[in-house]
């Protein structure tokens, strides 16, 4: 059996540590989906009550299973149309010398410093003039151009892919297609999976965007059908809580499926040799 050396024991135990209160929100979280609304004040649940059925009841009514598929749908979409777009900018902006790129490249840059909120109206009257609204178009497609997502493609490639092997491609008569698709990127695939799964997180998450471009029910996504179990009259807390709690298990799998690649792509693109 292997010993632990005395010098490591306070690490491990500050990591304990972490791991415990890491992991409480979620813990006291599935306790509490198990209780009813005037149960959840009344001091930490420890053990699972005995309201899961009628909370889980509850989810039902409101049509929960659409909510989760419209949420899978416009997310898996999103993360996969972000890479693709984002890992050709990228890609393009690194390997590729033109007038005006490093113009371009300040440009994505200021873009992401300028808040969400401020281009709302604006967006709202675009989707409005073209006919997206009250469809998932307007959380997938635009958020396919995304500046953070062009920009850390564009840090990992810069270090990670040697023009010489680009340049060795070429030579053997690889098109410019061919070279991206089947040289390029395999060398980007860590920064890809990273960037896919922030994106399905940030678009499983997000409730301010489809809560001003979805209007009708039938095409809400999770966040919004979760919203419905609180009304003006009567907000259930437990059920509530319990859809928040069924909404995780995505992206927990997404994480515990992809982590090496989320740390390694994280890693990588913070060194720019």
């Amino acid at each position: 059996m292997k010993k632990i050396s005395l010098s490591r024991v306070p690490m491990f135990l500050f990591m304990v540590l972490v791991s415990v209160v890491s992991i409480a929100p979620f813990y006291f979280m599935m306790m509490m989906g198990t209780y009813k609304s005037s149960e959840i004040y009344q001091g930490v649940k420890l053990v699972p009550g005995y309201f899961l059925q009628v909370n889980f009841h509850s989810l039902m009514q409101i049509d929960f299973l659409r909510y989760y598929g419209n949420s899978l749908f416009v997310a898996f979409s999103s993360a996969i149309l972000t890479v693709l777009v984002c890992a050709a900018c990228g890609y393009g902006l690194s390997k590729y010398s033109f007038k005006g790129r490093k113009s371009l490249i300040n440009v994505i840059m200021l873009t992401m410093m300028v808040p969400t909120q401020l281009s709302l109206v604006g967006f709202t009257i675009e989707m409005h003039k073209i006919g997206w609204l009250n469809t998932h178009l307007p959380l997938i497609i635009p958020a396919a151009a995304s500046a953070f997502g062009v920009f850390w493609i564009n840090q990992f490639t810069a270090s990670a892919i040697p023009n010489s092997v680009l340049e060795s491609a070429r030579i053997d008569g690889c098109g410019e297609f061919r070279t991206f698709m089947q040289i390029a990127l395999p060398f980007m695939r860590p920064a890809c999976m990273t960037l896919a799964l922030l994106s399905f997180l940030w678009s499983w998450n997000s409730f301010m965007m489809p809560m001003i471009v979805l209007t009708s029910e039938s095409v809400y996504t999770l966040p919004l059908g979760i919203r419905q179990l609180a009304t003006q009259f009567r907000t259930d807390l437990g059920a509530q809580i319990l859809g928040l709690t069924l909404a995780t298990i995505p992206m927990l799998l997404m994480f515990a499926a992809f982590s090496k690649n989320l740390i390694s792509g994280l890693a990588a693109a913070a060194v720019k040799e």
